[in-house]
């Protein structure tokens, strides 16, 4: 039984626990804990400055009882801001970008949010940017406040006051190094402020993504432009330079990718046990990366933001992860290769039919290339290449019969052969290599379906 009892949801908010990492950490040379942040009531690290920043604007008479929230968010401050408004009777309207997970919206709308989603592709101070939206509307609302939690400092003072302290008492001070995210800066620089008050040789890590401007700011002291450009990872890297961050206070930004966040966070989950949100992947894998700059005295925290929750139609989905090339199943073989569509017939042509029928069924099937056959067996092939420098040079060779263009026969492989061997065999004059099936049909290997299995 808790030994604990509430008066309301939002006092439950901080002292979340901090959880050794074994197996995913093994072969890094230090002592690994995690401070995970899921356990918040909103599932998120947010909770802590979303309260506070309400509670402060409460202080300063800018947020008056019956008064509107605004804030554009990725959807976590939203979620604190929500269990804030709910608890002490505001109204909240969240902005967000479109690249976030629909589970976020629906989570925020449940909590009696208005949400309004904005183009991710589009720059900060464009007018229909999210921070604008907030902005605007901000504007246009009696009795709001607009709480931008990138400039707003009471952000970053909610992990000087309660997440750093912590931290500092769960490790009995022998923490050697801090590692999280960089989003907003609230959390990095106010941790950071209270854990180098205690013990100024303490290292802070930001963990970056490609496509922000963090790393390059923070090493060159430029704001390069060249550096922003659309990513998947959701809740750390921006195109501007919030306020919260305090550059001053952290050691050094590590960039992940997409791919590497995601890919660490599924293996969080099984090697750890931990369900944890897209950009928790992203700030341990910035330890694996410079696992090298670690010796077995030091004492890692990477503090975990959010919950996996709002990712399962995401990074936790193996067909979103497919689609993006963040997860290949094993492939090694040329059955490997046809298995995920085996069952669908083979697209051939006869030696007779005319190049007309023949564009049409590629462009029916949208395939580009087709194997050629004469009573039943295989006499030669043709690719879309072929037909269109015949058409183009002369528009009536639609009606000649496709052996006036065909080439060799498509070579023919067992189920068995290698992905190396077939590789050899496709090239600028052969676009594609048959299976031989154990039933006595056949089953096509083009170069796509080779990239998609090497990328």
């Amino acid at each position: 039984m808790s030994k604990r009892v509430y008066n309301n949801i939002i006092e439950a908010i901080g002292d979340t626990p901090m959880i050794r990492l074994n197996e995913i950490a093994k072969d890094i040379p230090a002592k690994v804990f995690a401070k995970v942040e899921y356990f918040n009531p909103g599932n998120s690290v947010k909770d802590r400055m979303a309260l506070k920043m309400i509670e402060d604007a409460e202080k300063s008479g800018a947020l008056k009882p019956g008064g509107t929230v605004i804030e554009c968010t990725s959807g976590n401050t939203g979620m604190g801001l929500a269990l804030a408004c709910v608890v002490k009777g505001y109204k909240l309207i969240c902005t967000s970008n479109d690249k976030q997970s629909k589970e976020k919206f629906d989570v925020l709308r449940a909590m009696g949010a208005q949400v309004f989603v904005c183009p991710t592709n589009v720059a900060p101070d464009h007018p229909d940017s999210y921070y604008s939206v907030a902005e605007r509307m901000h504007k246009e609302t009696p009795n709001s406040i607009w709480c931008n939690q990138y400039d707003n400092l009471s952000n970053r003072t909610a992990h000087y006051e309660s997440t750093g302290p912590e931290i500092w008492e769960q490790t009995e001070g022998k923490i050697t190094h801090f590692v999280v995210g960089v989003g907003t800066g609230g959390t990095i620089s106010g941790c950071a402020k209270f854990l180098k008050e205690k013990n100024p040789n303490i290292k802070i890590w930001g963990v970056d993504t490609y496509g922000s401007v963090f790393k390059k700011y923070h090493e060159t002291g430029e704001f390069d432009e060249k550096e922003i450009y659309p990513y998947i990872t959701e809740g750390i890297g921006e195109d501007i330079l919030p306020k919260n961050v305090d550059f001053s206070l952290i050691d050094k930004f590590e960039k992940v990718t997409d791919k590497d966040g995601a890919l660490a966070t599924r293996e969080l989950a099984r090697k750890e046990g931990l369900f944890l949100g897209y950009s928790c992947g992203s700030a341990f894998q910035g330890i694996r990366q410079l696992k090298d700059e670690l010796t077995d005295d030091d004492v890692v925290v990477v503090l975990f933001h959010d919950h996996g929750s709002r990712y399962v139609g995401k990074v936790y989905n193996d067909d979103w992860m497919r689609d993006r090339g963040f997860m290949n199943d094993e492939v090694k073989t040329a059955k490997d290769l046809i298995a995920k569509h085996r069952d669908l017939p083979l697209m051939m042509c006869y030696e007779g039919e005319v190049m007309e029928n023949v564009a049409r069924k590629m462009r029916q099937y949208k395939i580009s290339q087709m194997p050629v056959i004469l009573e039943g067996k295989m006499v030669g092939s043709v690719d879309d290449r072929q037909l269109f420098e015949a058409i183009v040079d002369d528009p009536k060779m639609l009606l000649e019969p496709v052996s006036k263009v065909m080439g060799t026969p498509f070579p023919v492989v067992d189920e068995n052969a290698t992905i190396d061997s077939i590789s050899k065999m496709i090239g600028k004059d052969n676009s594609a290599v048959l299976v031989s099936l154990e039933d006595g049909g056949h089953h096509i290997i083009t170069r796509h379906d080779l990239i998609d299995a090497i990328s």
